[in-house]
């Protein structure tokens, strides 16, 4: 009886671009290589080939599990030396502890990517008919392009075990087990700061503070940052940043000490000593990243697995960090007074559990200070400018129109802006990255609730006694 012959992937064309059914395209290609394996594949000991399974561990992406599974099939289909599972495998154990949330994901990926190409390459006379090769130079191909990976560089040695960096907080830390042997991946913490000024904390609660002077915002074994607030108008208790002072604790041979300071018209892309980075080697274990020269910087800092990003906008400064839990409580007693930990104390809050003191249905806004001079903007105006840049009413939203009521600088609109663009890159959960007020009113509050109801209790106590 002829056989069939072997279906061949058509090769993408050199000027197409990379689309998004990747994933889809393997899924097609493992479902065609079942059939032809089932339908033309001699038996083994009397027996057809059949379907092993996938070994994908937890955590494993589609893209890995697509090729395992092709793997599986590729060992049924032919009886020759051909040793694609074993590259596939191999790049599976390469990236599968990897966090594409953390810096320098791209990095390794890429360096997996070329160790696995260079696998197929080695491997391409003994596979040429092989259905399961093709596809996976296929898909290289197509990740390579998505990633942006270059052919020529470093690549990952094929023991996975001596790859882990001890610098890389998601190579060691980040891969821990459980007594099971299910690795697990670390859970990370937000905190920003930001206008007049508004705080959100690593436990999502977002306040709005005086804290006139300098303020630790954490305070912990790795990490210490700490902010100057100055009145933004004279005679009014609304303060904003004009300084920020971070130091990076030093941390086995990965850094020594490291210090940053940025303030007002001065936000430098070095380290107080002059340097850029700390740690040996190309690449370091902290960096500061000059992303818009004087007005916009990042530093990675993979030894901590922490980002920190600091802005200019108008005369003030914003901030905003994600940290490893474990590492953010990581702290002494004494060291309790940090604002992204425990908020701002009470004495100095000017919202009402999370609530602003808007006006209401045209209401004249209360005046923080006596001083304090009227805003050119009224409630309909601010409403409008801060709609420009933001369309969802969320307490960015509130935020926005209650500092451009405050202090009328139409600054402070791209500081709310870009301060929702840093949790929509650093916030680890995409859920919560919108906090909206209750329709109770800005100006109602836990505090004034309880009034109404003592109010009404002692009502009833006159009336009936």
């Amino acid at each position: 009886m002829p056989l069939t012959p072997t279906p061949v992937l058509s090769p993408r064309p050199p000027s197409a671009a990379p689309g998004p059914g990747v994933r889809e395209r393997f899924s097609e290609a493992a479902e065609s290589a079942r059939g032809y394996v089932a339908s033309t594949t001699p038996a083994k000991s009397g027996k057809w080939c059949e379907d092993s399974g996938l070994r994908g561990g937890k955590g494993v992406s589609a893209t890995y599990i697509a090729f395992s599974l092709l793997g599986e099939y590729g060992d049924c289909q032919l009886q020759t030396p051909c040793q694609i599972q074993k590259c596939t495998t191999d790049f599976v154990s390469l990236t599968s502890h990897l966090n594409s949330a953390l810096d320098g994901f791209d990095l390794e990926f890429c360096k997996a990517l070329r160790a696995y190409s260079a696998c197929t390459y080695r491997n391409s006379k003994v596979c040429r008919g092989n259905l399961v090769y093709h596809s996976a130079v296929l898909g290289i191909s197509d990740l390579m392009s998505q990633r942006n990976c270059s052919k020529d560089g470093p690549t990952s040695s094929t023991n996975p075990e001596v790859t882990h960096d001890p610098c890389n907080y998601s190579g060691h830390t980040g891969a821990s087990e459980h007594p099971g042997g299910e690795k697990t991946t670390p859970t990370y913490l937000f905190c920003g700061l930001f206008g007049d000024p508004h705080l959100r904390t690593f436990k999502d609660h977002f306040q709005t503070c005086k804290v006139e002077g300098a303020w630790p915002l954490i305070d912990n074994n790795y990490l210490s940052v700490q902010v100057t607030n100055v009145p933004v108008v004279p005679g009014s208790s609304a303060t904003a940043t004009n300084k920020i002072t971070i130091i990076f604790k030093s941390y086995q041979d990965c850094t020594d000490q490291k210090v940053y300071q940025a303030v007002t018209d001065d936000l430098p892309a070095a380290f107080v000593d002059g340097t850029t980075g700390g740690g040996d080697g190309n690449t370091k274990s902290l960096q500061i990243v000059d992303k818009v020269s004087g007005k916009y910087i990042e530093m990675h800092a993979r030894y901590i697995g922490t980002m920190v990003y600091i802005r200019q906008l108008g005369r003030y400064l914003t901030l905003a960090i994600r940290m490893p839990q474990e590492l953010a409580m990581a702290y002494e007693e004494s060291q309790d007074l940090q604002l992204c930990v425990n908020g701002c104390p009470s004495s100095e809050r000017i919202d009402d559990s999370g609530h602003l003191p808007l006006p209401v249905r045209g209401q004249s806004l209360p005046q923080v200070g006596s001083a304090h001079p009227r805003s050119m903007y009224t409630l309909e105006t601010a409403t409008t400018k801060c709609n420009e840049k933001m369309l969802v009413k969320d307490i960015y939203f509130y935020s926005c129109v209650f500092d451009l009521l405050t202090t009328g600088d139409a600054n402070f609109t791209a500081a709310a802006h870009s301060a929702l663009q840093d949790v929509e890159a650093l916030h680890p959960r995409k859920e919560r990255w919108h906090i909206f007020p209750s329709s109770r009113g800005g100006a109602v509050g836990k505090g004034s609730k309880f009034f109404v109801s003592l109010g009404l209790v002692c009502l009833i106590l006159v009336v009936f006694l």
